[in-house]
Protein backbone atom coordinates (compact mmCIF):
# COMPACT_ATOMS: atom_id res chain seq x y z
CA UNK A 1 0.00 0.00 0.00
CA UNK A 2 1.50 3.31 -1.07
CA UNK A 3 2.75 5.75 1.54
CA UNK A 4 0.74 8.96 1.60
CA UNK A 5 1.10 12.27 3.35
CA UNK A 6 -1.29 14.05 5.66
CA UNK A 7 -1.17 17.64 6.80
CA UNK A 8 -1.79 17.42 10.52
CA UNK A 9 -4.40 20.01 11.50
CA UNK A 10 -3.30 22.49 14.18
CA UNK A 11 -4.66 22.05 17.68
CA UNK A 12 -7.46 24.59 18.12
CA UNK A 13 -7.85 24.93 21.87
CA UNK A 14 -10.25 27.89 21.80
CA UNK A 15 -12.59 26.08 19.43
CA UNK A 16 -12.43 22.98 21.61
CA UNK A 17 -13.16 25.01 24.76
CA UNK A 18 -16.22 26.67 23.24
CA UNK A 19 -17.52 23.31 22.05
CA UNK A 20 -16.88 21.76 25.48
CA UNK A 21 -18.92 24.49 27.13
CA UNK A 22 -21.75 23.94 24.65
CA UNK A 23 -21.62 20.19 25.22
CA UNK A 24 -21.85 20.61 28.99
CA UNK A 25 -24.85 22.89 28.52
CA UNK A 26 -26.53 20.29 26.28
CA UNK A 27 -25.05 16.78 26.59
CA UNK A 28 -27.26 15.60 23.71
CA UNK A 29 -25.65 18.08 21.28
CA UNK A 30 -23.55 15.45 19.53
CA UNK A 31 -22.33 17.96 16.96
CA UNK A 32 -20.14 19.50 19.67
CA UNK A 33 -18.39 16.17 20.23
CA UNK A 34 -17.22 16.09 16.65
CA UNK A 35 -16.14 19.73 16.81
CA UNK A 36 -14.01 18.94 19.84
CA UNK A 37 -12.51 15.89 18.20
CA UNK A 38 -11.71 17.87 15.05
CA UNK A 39 -10.17 20.72 17.03
CA UNK A 40 -7.91 18.40 19.03
CA UNK A 41 -7.07 15.80 16.38
CA UNK A 42 -3.44 16.77 15.88
CA UNK A 43 -1.24 13.82 14.91
CA UNK A 44 -3.26 11.15 16.70
CA UNK A 45 -5.63 10.51 13.79
CA UNK A 46 -2.82 9.85 11.33
CA UNK A 47 -1.01 7.57 13.78
CA UNK A 48 -4.16 5.52 14.32
CA UNK A 49 -4.81 5.32 10.59
CA UNK A 50 -1.29 4.13 9.84
CA UNK A 51 -1.68 1.47 12.56
CA UNK A 52 -4.98 0.40 10.99
CA UNK A 53 -3.42 0.12 7.51
CA UNK A 54 -0.77 -2.23 8.85
CA UNK A 55 -3.29 -4.76 10.18
CA UNK A 56 -4.57 -7.58 7.95
CA UNK A 57 -8.21 -6.67 8.65
CA UNK A 58 -7.51 -3.00 7.99
CA UNK A 59 -5.99 -3.83 4.64
CA UNK A 60 -8.95 -6.06 3.81
CA UNK A 61 -11.48 -3.38 4.75
CA UNK A 62 -9.75 -0.77 2.63
CA UNK A 63 -9.33 -3.16 -0.28
CA UNK A 64 -13.01 -4.16 -0.17
CA UNK A 65 -14.08 -0.53 0.43
CA UNK A 66 -16.29 -1.70 3.26
CA UNK A 67 -18.84 0.67 4.75
CA UNK A 68 -19.69 -0.27 8.33
CA UNK A 69 -22.67 2.07 8.20
CA UNK A 70 -24.35 -0.13 5.60
CA UNK A 71 -24.24 -3.05 8.04
CA UNK A 72 -25.32 -1.07 11.09
CA UNK A 73 -28.16 0.64 9.22
CA UNK A 74 -29.62 -2.69 8.04
CA UNK A 75 -32.03 -2.99 10.95
CA UNK A 76 -33.97 -5.85 9.40
CA UNK A 77 -30.87 -8.03 9.09
CA UNK A 78 -29.65 -7.21 12.60
CA UNK A 79 -33.06 -7.97 14.10
CA UNK A 80 -32.95 -11.47 12.58
CA UNK A 81 -29.68 -12.34 14.33
CA UNK A 82 -29.95 -14.80 17.25
CA UNK A 83 -30.64 -13.50 20.73
CA UNK A 84 -27.45 -12.83 22.65
CA UNK A 85 -25.33 -11.94 19.64
CA UNK A 86 -23.60 -8.58 19.49
CA UNK A 87 -25.66 -7.57 16.47
CA UNK A 88 -29.00 -8.36 18.11
CA UNK A 89 -27.89 -6.67 21.33
CA UNK A 90 -26.81 -3.64 19.31
CA UNK A 91 -30.10 -3.22 17.45
CA UNK A 92 -32.06 -3.75 20.68
CA UNK A 93 -29.93 -1.04 22.30
CA UNK A 94 -30.48 1.38 19.40
CA UNK A 95 -34.24 0.85 19.37
CA UNK A 96 -34.51 1.08 23.13
CA UNK A 97 -32.60 4.37 23.11
CA UNK A 98 -34.45 5.73 20.08
CA UNK A 99 -31.34 6.36 17.98
CA UNK A 100 -29.98 5.22 14.63
CA UNK A 101 -26.56 4.65 13.12
CA UNK A 102 -27.36 7.38 10.61
CA UNK A 103 -27.68 9.91 13.42
CA UNK A 104 -23.93 10.04 13.95
CA UNK A 105 -23.45 10.73 10.24
CA UNK A 106 -25.76 13.73 10.45
CA UNK A 107 -24.08 15.05 13.59
CA UNK A 108 -20.60 14.91 12.04
CA UNK A 109 -21.50 16.18 8.56
CA UNK A 110 -19.60 19.47 8.91
CA UNK A 111 -16.55 18.09 10.64
CA UNK A 112 -14.37 16.13 8.25
CA UNK A 113 -14.83 17.60 4.81
CA UNK A 114 -11.23 18.18 3.79
CA UNK A 115 -10.00 14.64 3.14
CA UNK A 116 -8.44 13.89 -0.22
CA UNK A 117 -7.25 10.45 0.91
CA UNK A 118 -10.32 8.24 0.52
CA UNK A 119 -8.82 5.43 2.59
CA UNK A 120 -8.21 7.84 5.48
CA UNK A 121 -11.75 9.12 5.10
CA UNK A 122 -13.07 5.55 5.16
CA UNK A 123 -11.14 4.87 8.37
CA UNK A 124 -12.49 8.03 10.03
CA UNK A 125 -16.07 7.23 9.05
CA UNK A 126 -15.68 3.67 10.27
CA UNK A 127 -14.41 4.72 13.70
CA UNK A 128 -17.23 7.25 13.96
CA UNK A 129 -19.82 4.58 13.27
CA UNK A 130 -18.38 2.23 15.91
CA UNK A 131 -19.37 4.51 18.81
CA UNK A 132 -22.62 2.83 19.80
CA UNK A 133 -21.08 -0.62 19.33
CA UNK A 134 -18.53 0.40 21.94
CA UNK A 135 -21.39 1.26 24.31
CA UNK A 136 -22.86 -2.21 23.90
CA UNK A 137 -19.59 -4.11 24.21
CA UNK A 138 -18.25 -2.15 27.21
CA UNK A 139 -21.57 -2.01 29.08
CA UNK A 140 -21.60 1.77 29.49
CA UNK A 141 -25.03 3.29 28.88
CA UNK A 142 -26.08 6.47 27.12
CA UNK A 143 -26.55 8.31 30.40
CA UNK A 144 -24.19 11.21 31.02
CA UNK A 145 -21.80 9.16 33.14
CA UNK A 146 -21.89 6.33 30.62
CA UNK A 147 -20.88 8.73 27.85
CA UNK A 148 -18.01 10.05 29.97
CA UNK A 149 -16.83 6.49 30.56
CA UNK A 150 -17.07 5.49 26.90
CA UNK A 151 -15.05 8.57 25.98
CA UNK A 152 -12.46 7.78 28.68
CA UNK A 153 -12.29 4.22 27.31
CA UNK A 154 -11.84 5.69 23.82
CA UNK A 155 -8.92 7.80 25.04
CA UNK A 156 -7.29 4.65 26.35
CA UNK A 157 -7.71 3.12 22.91
CA UNK A 158 -6.65 6.05 20.72
CA UNK A 159 -4.77 8.63 22.86
CA UNK A 160 -6.74 11.36 21.09
CA UNK A 161 -6.72 14.61 23.11
CA UNK A 162 -10.33 15.23 22.15
CA UNK A 163 -11.47 12.17 24.06
CA UNK A 164 -9.34 13.16 27.06
CA UNK A 165 -10.81 16.68 27.12
CA UNK A 166 -14.41 15.46 26.95
CA UNK A 167 -13.85 12.82 29.62
CA UNK A 168 -12.15 15.21 32.04
CA UNK A 169 -14.66 18.02 31.61
CA UNK A 170 -17.58 15.62 31.80
CA UNK A 171 -16.27 13.96 34.95
CA UNK A 172 -15.64 17.37 36.55
CA UNK A 173 -19.15 18.50 35.66
CA UNK A 174 -20.84 15.43 37.10
CA UNK A 175 -18.74 15.46 40.25
CA UNK A 176 -20.09 18.95 40.96
CA UNK A 177 -23.65 17.75 40.34
CA UNK A 178 -23.22 14.61 42.44
CA UNK A 179 -20.80 15.45 45.27
CA UNK A 180 -19.43 12.44 47.03
CA UNK A 181 -19.96 10.13 44.06
CA UNK A 182 -16.84 8.43 42.74
CA UNK A 183 -17.16 9.88 39.25
CA UNK A 184 -13.46 10.23 38.53
CA UNK A 185 -12.80 6.68 39.73
CA UNK A 186 -15.37 5.33 37.26
CA UNK A 187 -13.84 7.39 34.43
CA UNK A 188 -10.30 6.35 35.37
CA UNK A 189 -11.30 2.68 35.42
CA UNK A 190 -12.89 3.14 31.98
CA UNK A 191 -9.64 4.63 30.68
CA UNK A 192 -7.64 1.73 32.10
CA UNK A 193 -10.11 -0.72 30.54
CA UNK A 194 -9.50 0.95 27.19
CA UNK A 195 -5.76 0.49 27.63
CA UNK A 196 -6.13 -3.21 28.45
CA UNK A 197 -8.64 -4.16 25.79
CA UNK A 198 -7.84 -5.19 22.25
CA UNK A 199 -7.61 -2.31 19.80
CA UNK A 200 -11.23 -1.69 18.78
CA UNK A 201 -10.60 0.39 15.61
CA UNK A 202 -8.78 -2.54 14.02
CA UNK A 203 -11.48 -5.17 14.57
CA UNK A 204 -13.69 -6.96 12.07
CA UNK A 205 -16.95 -5.64 13.48
CA UNK A 206 -19.00 -7.07 10.63
CA UNK A 207 -17.98 -10.54 11.80
CA UNK A 208 -18.22 -9.77 15.51
CA UNK A 209 -21.84 -8.68 15.10
CA UNK A 210 -22.75 -12.30 14.37
CA UNK A 211 -21.01 -13.64 17.50
CA UNK A 212 -22.37 -14.06 21.05
CA UNK A 213 -21.81 -10.86 22.99
CA UNK A 214 -20.31 -12.71 25.96
CA UNK A 215 -17.76 -14.36 23.65
CA UNK A 216 -16.92 -11.00 22.06
CA UNK A 217 -16.29 -9.47 25.46
CA UNK A 218 -14.00 -12.32 26.47
CA UNK A 219 -12.11 -12.11 23.18
CA UNK A 220 -11.62 -8.36 23.53
CA UNK A 221 -10.70 -8.52 27.24
CA UNK A 222 -13.76 -6.59 28.43
CA UNK A 223 -15.09 -7.10 31.94
CA UNK A 224 -18.14 -5.65 33.72
CA UNK A 225 -17.73 -1.91 34.52
CA UNK A 226 -18.25 -2.36 38.24
CA UNK A 227 -17.36 1.19 39.33
CA UNK A 228 -19.72 2.71 36.76
CA UNK A 229 -22.63 0.37 37.53
CA UNK A 230 -22.32 1.12 41.25
CA UNK A 231 -23.29 4.77 40.63
CA UNK A 232 -26.95 3.97 40.09
CA UNK A 233 -28.19 7.40 41.14
CA UNK A 234 -25.93 9.21 38.67
CA UNK A 235 -26.92 6.85 35.87
CA UNK A 236 -30.61 7.30 36.64
CA UNK A 237 -30.44 11.10 36.90
CA UNK A 238 -28.40 11.64 33.73
CA UNK A 239 -30.27 9.41 31.33
CA UNK A 240 -31.38 11.26 28.17
CA UNK A 241 -34.79 11.12 26.61
CA UNK A 242 -34.94 9.32 23.23
CA UNK A 243 -34.04 11.80 20.50
CA UNK A 244 -36.06 10.21 17.68
CA UNK A 245 -38.54 7.46 17.04
CA UNK A 246 -37.10 4.57 15.05
CA UNK A 247 -39.48 3.66 12.25
CA UNK A 248 -40.81 0.14 12.24
CA UNK A 249 -39.51 -2.13 9.50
Amino acid sequence: MATQTFNHPPLEFRTAWRALQALIADPEDTVQVFRIMRALTGKSLWKQYVKFRKTPIGQQILRERRELLATLADRAALTKLPEGTLGKSYIDFMEREGITAEGLVEASAETYDEFTDKDLERYVMRTREMHDLWHVVTGYGRDGLGEVCVVAFSYGQTKSLGFAAIALMGAHHFRKLFPGSRIFRAAWKAYRAGCRAKWFPGLDWEHLLTQPLDDVRRELNITAPVEYLALEDVIRETRPAPVITVPAE
